[in-house]
């Protein structure tokens, strides 16, 4: 996580607008990296895609909740490892009650809104 936020960074600091779409599970790593782009002056912003574990598995096409569960995968990220669930994101959707369409434009306006679009 810490690798890719650094490879954001520089590509912030040229002008890219990069997204990231990575399930970052701690909180100590997302603020590193928050931390790491406010030092280099590039605007940062963290969206929670926020999804309860039963539907991620029930959405999971490559089955991996279900090789978890069936001991042929460890560390799955919600299932058995933690997630800490971020306190303050930019932005939280709500994937569960809300449409693939309307998550997108929440993303597109908070962008928009913070002159990163």
């Amino acid at each position: 996580m810490r690798r890719i936020g650094y490879v954001a960074g520089l590509l912030a600091e040229h002008g890219v607008t990069v997204l990231v779409p990575v399930i970052a599970p701690y909180a100590k790593t997302r603020t590193l990296v928050r931390d790491l782009h406010a030092a280099g002056g590039v605007r940062y912003v963290e969206v929670h895609v926020a999804t309860p574990v039963e539907v991620c598995a029930d959405r999971n096409v490559k089955r991996l909740y279900a090789r978890q569960a069936a001991g042929e995968l460890t560390g799955l990220t919600g299932a058995v490892d933690p997630y800490e669930v971020p306190v303050n994101p930019d932005l939280r959707v709500d994937t569960q009650h809300q449409t693939v369409n309307h998550c997108v434009r929440q993303v597109w306006a908070l962008l928009t809104a913070r002159g990163l679009s």
